[in-house]
């Protein structure tokens, strides 16, 4: 017989986002899917078997955009007044110290393993040294960034010029980049707070690191107003100027686009994510349209402030947003089908997590980020459809498993590779500290 590391005995596998298989077993070694079949235990000795009856295994969901140094105002923007990024959100961060990072992440890596987000893209923050250790107990995947902008007025303890924000990207970089399952990205925080040099530098570190470039785009109006009227043209136009696009770059949110801006998008291989439940306060995307055009289109929770880091919930409420928006005036109600929204958070999070064709689907040689879902419960059965009850009905707290390149790290909602009492414990601290 052969061995293997782990096996997953006898489950529902959905091994990508339209294939479902039935009673299947999941070989899993080094990291990587080995087999995905029938009656794999006649054929592979495990150092490890789970049993998968009652529970559809999957790929782990990626976010392509999150903020770890948000986490702690969850509750705080819901209702606010605008514009919230200089009212609540920048300030907030400027208060931010390494043991505020590191509670963040703890909290943020707890919600994220317990909600089957094995993949994450972090926007940016400070000490994000502090964040990365975190994370690389945790066994999480992710992208991490420093939060770069180089304005004047900005707080003083945040504060710095074009040269000292790309050095602690360098320093982070140098430190996380392929360390635990850990990547290191160069950032553009806000085109309207970053200078000419700033956009020139951070560019130009991430290519010769060969690493991604990531970017707040197209947001809102004000946003791309305030871009115009420095530069004499939109966003994407202005970053084209400046050599910036390529398949490097990720452009989060990337709503607001024009004709142009979307050409540009599709011909340089730009990636791109949305965040539903944050833009609907903003705007409607044309998903649609750039799906159409072949542009990568990832999924984000836009961080624990907006609503939570369920990618399950933004699944749902960007189905209602598409369909209302695309769907009803044309008569369409499949505009965007569950296939196609599993796809764009497995593989489409893959794309901004630079790992296209190696995560996002159980397959031989693909990396083993799964989990497990318990179907056995009423609101998940009878269905005459898994995949559309995985987009209509499942929710964070039916994650039963979670496995990491190969490492479980959520075993029947038991989290073996954090100290999940004692974050709660931490957590509950801070927020009576707030005297909520």
């Amino acid at each position: 017989m052969q061995t293997c590391d782990l096996l997953i005995k006898d489950s529902t596998v959905l091994i990508k986002s339209d294939v479902i298989s039935r009673h299947a077993d999941i070989a899993v070694s080094d990291g990587r899917i080995l087999e995905v079949g029938p009656d794999l235990g006649k054929m592979y000795q495990a150092a490890e078997t789970l049993c998968g009856k009652g529970k559809l295994f999957m790929p782990g969901l990626i976010d392509s955009h999150m903020h770890t140094g948000q986490q702690l105002l969850k509750g705080q923007v819901l209702d606010a007044k605008p514009i919230i990024w200089t009212r609540i959100m920048l300030p907030f961060e400027s208060t931010l110290t390494p043991g505020k990072m590191r509670l963040s992440a703890q909290a943020a890596a707890l919600e994220m393993i317990k909600c089957g987000t094995a993949g994450f893209i972090d926007a940016g923050s400070y000490y994000m040294e502090d964040a990365a250790d975190v994370y690389g107990r945790s066994g999480l995947r992710g992208a991490l960034s420093y939060s770069t902008m180089d304005e004047e007025g900005l707080p003083d303890s945040i504060a710095m010029d074009a040269d000292e924000a790309v050095r602690r990207t360098d320093s982070l970089y140098d430190r996380f980049h392929g360390r635990d399952n850990l990547k290191v990205y160069y950032s553009l925080r806000a085109l309207n707070s970053c200078s000419n040099r700033l956009v020139e530098l951070e560019a130009a570190h991430a290519r010769e690191r060969g690493t991604m470039l990531q970017a707040h785009m197209n947001e809102y109006m004000g946003e791309i107003n305030g871009i115009m009227n420095r530069e004499g043209m939109r966003p994407y136009e202005y970053l084209e100027k400046m050599q910036v696009l390529g398949p490097n770059f990720l452009g989060a949110h990337s709503l607001i686009l024009s004709e142009q801006e979307k050409t540009l998008v599709m011909e340089r291989g730009v990636k791109t994510c949305h965040c539903p439940f944050s833009n609907c306060g903003k705007a409607v995307p044309d998903t649609p349209q750039l799906l159409e055009m072949g542009i990568p289109v990832g999924l984000g929770t836009d961080g624990a402030a907006h609503g939570g880091l369920s990618l399950w919930n933004e699944m749902k409420i960007f189905r209602s947003v598409m369909n209302i928006y695309h769907g009803v005036p044309n008569g369409n109600p499949k505009v965007m089908p569950a296939e196609t929204i599993l796809r764009i958070v497995l593989e489409g999070g893959a794309a901004a997590l630079d790992e296209e064709g190696s995560l996002g689907r159980l397959e031989p040689g693909y990396k083993a980020d799964i989990i497990g879902i318990n179907l056995d419960q009423p609101h998940l059965i009878p269905t005459g459809n898994v995949i559309h009850t995985l987009l209509e009905c499942v929710n964070a707290g039916d994650v039963w498993d979670m496995i990491v390149n190969g490492r479980i790290l959520m075993k029947d909602r038991e989290v073996l590779s954090l100290d999940e009492e004692r974050i709660l414990y931490e957590s509950r601290k801070y927020m009576e500290s707030l005297d909520v």
